[in-house]
């Protein structure tokens, strides 16, 4: 068992570093050790010293025989060299006073018992310089605000999400890729990634107790494949729910998910019952695949924990409305009284097939203003937590370039959530983006936005029972 060797704080070296050493640095396009060069080139602004004894230059970068040469202090070196020749270069580092060391290359514990051999060799060198190890045979790190990369994925394949609020830590760097590609796609913003591969030193738990310190962080999303050490990370992850949320999709959960993981990762996976109670007793939100885990984080980045579990439902389609009351109630939520002064003063203004109680159908006739009274009467409601505002956007009474304006402006400052439901195709997605542009997190069917306002109220409901 690798013990932590300093504060979380030293783990800052691999997200805001000041230099950076990349070591395997290549002229040749198809080699890992040059698109990691790229990237840093063209985004990272602070110091960069290339590594390679047979190149006196990399796209117009000088090139340094290894890294004792360098004239300067490196607080990261990203390692992209053959497995057998990590050891050497990791020691080198440990000379140089290098603080932080993102070893991308595989062939380690993963690959056997020789691989297993050669990584406790980097844990050796680890502990001896207290030099912080990330991996190896990961994708190593990300950030939106320092423009750390050391993902291998050229970016014209893997576009970079933008800034935001939810940091992602990924065992599996290919499950990494399709998180980040997902929130580029999606415009979502992220705080930092990190894939860490065999945990030789650094591992999740470690991870999950920076990013709470994170002011840059408010979701911490993660996926497992197994847990190095099961008690620290229920400690840890007991903390951190505190004041974060935090959702994790664990994979390996069958016996043949199991043996995957061993030989992806050298990864060994509990039981999924023993996960499931440390989920319960942590206060994470666990989730089972993609989509949800997407969901539910940017519920969690764009809106405020829910109060109680009394939702409100506004729609112009009445099937919407069933649909999203039986949802509500599948995740543990309850259709919220009105108050008698809220049904009174909209009664006074709609026309009588306006169904007032909730869920509430403002028929297919409705346009923006009546949209508009019923959500602001609703939110102001003290009987109501969090609301729902189903949309179906096709009807010819809607005036679709003013409505997510309305939405935005009758929810002012108001700090109830809200989460919006719009069906359908072209027409609707392009409505979505611009509600996702405003910080209102919406989807395509009832289900996912149940699922995602439950974690909302999930989550609050952890917050105030603490």
């Amino acid at each position: 068992m690798v013990e932590a060797l300093e504060e979380p704080g030293s783990i800052s070296p691999f997200f805001n570093p000041k230099s950076v050493a990349v070591i395997g640095a290549s002229s040749k396009q198809k080699k890992i050790g040059y698109v990691i060069a790229k990237n840093f080139i063209e985004s990272f602004t602070a110091k960069l010293f290339l590594i390679n004894p047979n190149a006196q230059e990399i796209l117009s970068h000088k090139c340094y025989p290894d890294i004792s040469s360098v004239p300067e202090n490196v607080d990261l070196a990203v390692i992209a060299v053959p497995a057998k020749s990590v050891k050497e270069v990791l020691e080198e580092c440990g000379k140089k006073g290098v603080k932080a060391a993102v070893v991308i290359s595989s062939g380690f514990r993963e690959s056997g018992k020789e691989g297993a051999g050669m990584e406790e060799e980097l844990v050796r060198i680890s502990r001896k310089y207290h030099l912080r190890i990330m991996g190896p045979n990961c994708m190593g790190v990300f950030s939106s605000t320092s423009m750390v990369d050391t993902l291998f994925i050229p970016r014209y394949r893997l576009k970079r999400p933008p800034q935001g609020k939810i940091a992602f830590i990924s065992q599996s760097g290919a499950s990494g890729i399709a998180f980040l590609d997902w929130a580029a796609g999606e415009r979502i913003g992220i705080s930092k990634f990190a894939s860490y591969g065999n945990a030789a030193d650094i591992d999740e738990a470690d991870l999950l107790e920076f990013l709470a310190r994170d002011e840059e962080t408010k979701v911490i999303a993660m996926y497992l494949e197994g847990v190095k050490e099961g008690r620290k990370f229920a400690k840890i992850a007991r903390e951190v729910t505190k004041e974060k949320p935090v959702i994790v999709l664990k994979s390996g959960i069958t016996e043949s998910g199991a043996k995957a993981a061993l030989s992806h990762t050298g990864s060994l996976s509990g039981t999924d019952e023993i996960f499931n109670a440390v989920v319960k007793q942590t206060g994470m939100i666990r989730v089972y695949d993609w989509e949800e885990m997407f969901d539910i984080a940017r519920a969690l980045a764009y809106q405020p924990a829910a109060r109680g579990n009394r939702v409100a439902v506004i729609t112009n389609g009445g099937g919407a409305g069933v649909m999203i009351a039986d949802e509500l109630e599948k995740h543990g939520m309850t259709i919220a009284k009105l108050s008698e002064k809220t049904v009174a003063e909209l009664e006074m203004n709609f026309p009588p097939h306006v169904t007032l109680h909730n869920p509430m159908d403002l028929g297919g006739d409705a346009d923006n203003e009546r949209f508009r009274e019923a959500l602001g009467a609703v939110i102001d409601d003290d009987s109501v937590d969090s609301l729902i505002l189903t949309c179906i956007p096709h009807t010819p009474t809607i005036d679709l370039e003013s409505f997510v304006d309305m939405v935005v402006d009758t929810k002012g400052k108001n700090d109830k959530p809200l989460v919006v439901c719009l069906p359908g195709g072209r027409v609707s997605l392009e409505i979505r983006e611009l509600f996702e542009e405003n910080g209102i997190p919406t989807y395509p069917t009832p289900a996912r936005a149940a699922l995602s306002l439950s974690a909302l109220v999930r989550y609050g409901g952890l917050k105030n029972s603490g």
